[in-house]
């Protein structure tokens, strides 16, 4: 269905409006849909004419290849029909599964239907079809062929979703689409409002960037956009909400929580709403992480299954930060700490491990694995004869701990959570079914730089975690007097290298002319290159930069680019 006149009676720009960001469980058709019903009648006892939802509210987002079964699909129609029919009194803009019927493509649309009373007013398709990053939606998806708006008790909606209104000229390099959908609408006839219905997850500095794009998207067309996005934890994805409402000016009138569920009311007439977070709130990201970070630990344990986890603490800081995260999203009554020393443990990582589990309220339990490691080592001594200890020994020891946890893991019911971070994913500092063992690895995408970070702003109030365990220098404590930093760069090295290669994807010659060390530089690209088997057997993580390890990140594992040799290699 395309562009479609007026309807009903004719209230004019006076329209309240609500934004109902809900966290939809992907496939759970009978909780999305009650959430759905709730939100709209709480929407009409506000006194709301409208109330929009985000894209695949219903089914959620992203259902992946579930959009591939017929069931999945007959389900959500079922379901899609039910919503129509319960939901009286107010209108309703919410993103659905739409057959695709016409001619070639693949077989649906992601699409935003607008109802009111039992009756279907018009259909809405998504133009541009993400493919970068985490996004794969053309291969389910046949694009829109045109922008759709709707006049709606006297209001001209222009109706979007989520990427449609991300491709301005003016703010990337090169744009992905040669469409311009809200250039579309306009062209087509004027527009009271804009809306964008979407499903767009979180990563640091992503809401700045996406208040500059709303912002000049406004100004340049001198309309009010209205913006409601999904939230909550979906596997490695974050969805933080803030769902807002901007004027022609590119100035907020409306704000809805983020990382929570939230409907948020505006009058489009007097450009009023609620703001939920002040500014300067908004505008600090070290927060906003933490509380990604529960929400996603919160969201993916429930939506799994689970309600308790187990972990090891070490008495360093990476472990210490993962536990803090858990309780905070689990509640320290389900999180079990557990410190499983080796001959190589010091007392004082015993004693900050303690203290960490007595100052969060979690369980805190000993095993040690000294005999056990012994044990192992008497095992192997016939084959290792004339060999000298080496990381052979010191990855038995990890291995040890990953499967005394998992044992834990599977026979108390709770949830592994690894605890490495990213910088140490990054460089394959890590042990493959030793300390990578789990179900989460909660920081896996937070570098260690960022680790600190987040620390000291959980101890902002009180000390949560040992100020010792975050002054002490970093160690696997696997050997005698070891130290991170006898194998790695200092994390002020490393990070911001890391960054540049991965995020800013620079080129080591780039990266040196920022002023760090070829050989130091050549040494880290090495490491991420050879590296990427032990990341495609990790948990999956929660991600909070622009790239993460995961599905985002698609490398091969068997291939020999060295761009640290000039892109010279050779397998013999």
């Amino acid at each position: 269905m395309g562009r479609l006149g007026s309807i009903t009676s004719e209230k004019g720009a006076g329209m309240k409006i609500g934004l109902a960001q809900i966290n939809p469980v992907i496939g759970d058709f009978t909780c999305n849909r009650k959430k759905m019903v709730e939100k709209a009648e709480e929407a009409r006892q506000r006194g709301c004419d409208l109330v929009l939802f985000p894209e695949l509210a219903l089914c959620g987002y992203p259902p992946q290849d579930l959009l591939e079964r017929e069931s999945f699909l007959r389900d959500h129609d079922r379901a899609l029909a039910a919503l129509i029919q319960e939901i009286a009194g107010i209108g309703v803009l919410c993103g659905a599964v739409e057959r695709h019927t016409d001619g070639a493509g693949m077989p649906l649309h992601n699409s935003a239907v607008l109802f009111e009373n039992g009756h279907v007013l018009c259909m809405a398709r998504k133009q541009l079809l993400p493919v970068y990053d985490v996004f794969d939606e053309s291969r389910y998806f046949t694009p829109g062929s045109f922008g759709t708006s709707f006049i709606y008790k006297g209001v001209s909606l222009g109706i979007t979703i989520c990427e449609d209104i991300w491709n301005d000229k003016d703010l990337f390099k090169r744009q992905r689409y040669g469409l311009d959908p809200v250039g579309g609408l306009l062209a087509a006839g004027p527009l009271d409002c804009l809306i964008n219905i979407s499903a767009s997850p979180f990563h640091l500095g992503k809401n700045a960037l996406k208040g500059e794009i709303f912002a000049k998207l406004c100004r340049r067309h001198h309309l009010p956009l209205l913006y409601v996005n999904q939230v909550g934890g979906q596997d490695s994805l974050l969805f933080d909400g803030r769902s807002l409402a901007m004027d022609e000016q590119g100035v907020i009138f409306g704000r809805a929580a983020r990382f929570a569920e939230d409907l948020l009311v505006v009058d489009l007439e007097s450009r009023q709403g609620d703001i939920r977070n002040p500014v300067d709130e908004e505008e600090d990201e070290i927060p906003a992480m933490f509380e990604a970070l529960v929400m996603g630990v919160r969201d993916y344990v429930s939506k799994c299954g689970f309600s308790r986890a187990v972990l090891g603490l070490s008495g360093g800081i990476d472990s210490a930060l993962t536990c803090a995260i858990a309780c905070a999203a689990l509640g320290p009554e389900n999180v079990l700490g557990v410190a499983l020393p080796s001959p190589y443990t010091s007392q004082e990582s015993i004693d900050d491990a303690r203290q960490l589990a007595e100052n969060c309220g979690a369980a805190f339990e000993i095993i040690p694995i000294s005999d056990v490691f012994a044990t192992m080592k008497d095992t192997l001594a016939p084959l290792f004869v004339g060999r000298g200890e080496d990381v052979t020994e010191q990855n038995i020891q990890a291995r040890i701990r990953g499967n005394l946890l998992m044992a834990l893991s599977n026979k108390l019911g709770h949830i592994l959570l690894s605890t490495g971070n990213k910088s140490e994913m990054a460089v394959g500092y890590c042990t493959l079914y030793g300390d990578m063992s789990g179900g989460l690895a909660v920081i896996a995408d937070v570098p260690k730089l960022h680790v600190y970070h987040l620390s000291r702003y959980i101890n902002r109030d009180r000390e949560v975690i040992p100020e010792r365990t975050i002054a002490r220098a970093p160690t696997a404590e696997l050997a005698p007097d070891q130290r991170d930093d006898d194998d790695l760069p200092p994390y002020e090295v490393l990070d911001p290298i890391l960054n540049a290669y991965l995020e800013r994807e620079s080129s080591i010659d780039e990266i040196v002319a920022m002023g760090y060390d070829r050989t130091t530089v050549q040494d880290v690209v090495r490491r991420v290159r050879i590296n990427e088997y032990k990341r495609k057997q990790a948990p999956p993580g929660l991600k909070v930069t622009s790239k993460a390890f995961g599905h985002g990140r698609r490398y091969p594992m068997a291939q020999n680019y060295r761009e640290e040799a000039g892109g010279n290699g050779c397998v013999e």
